[in-house]
C-alpha cells in the first residue's frame, strides 16, 4: 500500500506485470458486429463462466481489462459474465461520428441485442455507470438489476470548463497531439487508484493501445467532450428530480456504490444520487476509489453479490 492514497509512484519503477496476479488477458477475445447510430462497428468483448448473464460496462480511459480482478469470482456465483470494450475502447472499433452519450448508450443496447443478452443484470462503472443509467430511463426491462459503481451524474463546474476548452478545433487538436506525445504516461497521469502501486506497464499498454492511433484519440476526446457533455448530465439529473417529485423510484432495482474518497468523481455526486433515488441501495468503501473493482475487489464483490443474487 502506497503511503498516502492516490500518490503515484515513480512512472520508470512500474513492474511490468501487475502486483495483483489476474488471467484476464487468458481469457479469448472475441468481437460482435453492432449497428450504433447507422454506423456498423466491431466490439470486442471477454467473456467467463455460465449462467445467467452478467453485463460489466467500463468507463472513460478504461476497458473490459477493468473488470480483470473480479470476473472469476463473479462468475463463480454462477454467472456468465461479460466485459466489452465500448466503441473507441480497448480492442473496439472507433466510431467515425462523435461519441455522445446517446450513441454510447445505444450502444450497450446493441451489444446486448447482438448476444442476445437483453434483460441481463449489469454492473456499470465510473462513465459506463452513467451510461446504464440513462439505458435503464429509458428501457427499463434491459436491466433487472443495475449496479452503478461511483458515475459521474452531476454537471460539476469542472465539467463544464472541459466543454468550454474542447469547443475549438484547435484546442481538441492540441489534446490530441498531447496524447500521442506518450499514451502510457498519459494513462499512468489520469487514471487514480487510492493505491497507485497497484499500477503496471501491463495495464498501461492495454489502455494506452487505442490512443496509439488518429481514429482512436479523436474517440477519446470526443468521449471527453461529448460523452461528459454537462447538459446531457444536466438533462439526466433533471429526470431523476423529477422522479423525485413524482415519488416514483428508479425504474430498476439499483444499487449505487461509490467510494468515500476519489479525486476524479467526487464522493458528492454519490450523496446527491442517494438523496433523488431513496429507493436505491447504497453501499459506501472505505479506502477504495472510483475503481473499486481494482482497488478493493474482495470488499466490490461482497457489496455486490447479495444485490446480484435478490430476488424481485
Amino acid at each position: 500500500m502506497t503511503t498516502r492514497p492516490f500518490r503515484r509512484p515513480p512512472f520508470a519503477a512500474l513492474p511490468q506485470r501487475p502486483p495483483r496476479p489476474h488471467d484476464f488477458l487468458a481469457l479469448p477475445e472475441r468481437s460482435v458486429r453492432v449497428r450504433v447510430a447507422g454506423e456498423r462497428l466491431r466490439v470486442a468483448y471477454r467473456e467467463r463462466g455460465e449462467g445467467p448473464p452478467l453485463l460489466l460496462v467500463h468507463g472513460l480511459m478504461t476497458s473490459g481489462y477493468s473488470w480483470r480482478h473480479v470476473m472469476a469470482p463473479l462468475s463463480a456465483l454462477g454467472f456468465r459474465v461479460l466485459a466489452p470494450d465500448l466503441p473507441g475502447a480497448g480492442g473496439s472499433e472507433a466510431p467515425v461520428k462523435p461519441c455522445t452519450a446517446d450513441r454510447l448508450t445505444e450502444a450497450i443496447g446493441a451489444f446486448q441485442d447482438a448476444l442476445g443478452i437483453a434483460g441481463c443484470a449489469a454492473v456499470g462503472n465510473s462513465m459506463g455507470g452513467y451510461l446504464c443509467m440513462r439505458l435503464a430511463l429509458r428501457e427499463p426491462e434491459r436491466f433487472p438489476r443495475l449496479v452503478n459503481v461511483h458515475s459521474p451524474a452531476v454537471p460539476l463546474l469542472r465539467l463544464r470548463a472541459l466543454r468550454a476548452a474542447l469547443a475549438s478545433p484547435v484546442a481538441r487538436a492540441l489534446v490530441r497531439a498531447a496524447v500521442a506525445r506518450d499514451p502510457e504516461r498519459w494513462v499512468f497521469r489520469n487514471v487514480h487508484y487510492y493505491d497507485e502501486s497497484l499500477k503496471s506497464r501491463e495495464e498501461l499498454e492495454v489502455y494506452a493501445a487505442p490512443l496509439k492511433t488518429p481514429k482512436g484519440r479523436r474517440a477519446f476526446v470526443s468521449w471527453l467532450r461529448d460523452g461528459l457533455d454537462p447538459g446531457e448530465l444536466a438533462r439526466f439529473m433533471d429526470e431523476l428530480v423529477e422522479l423525485r417529485r413524482a415519488q416514483r423510484p428508479f425504474p430498476t432495482p439499483l444499487l449505487l456504490l461509490y467510494a468515500r474518497e476519489d479525486p476524479m468523481v467526487p464522493p458528492s455526486v454519490g450523496c446527491a444520487l442517494g438523496r433523488l433515488l431513496p429507493d436505491a441501495e447504497q453501499v459506501w468503501l472505505a479506502r477504495s476509489s472510483h475503481f473499486a473493482h481494482v482497488d478493493t475487489p474482495e470488499l466490490f464483490v461482497d457489496a455486490v453479490t447479495p444485490f446480484l443474487r435478490a430476488e424481485g
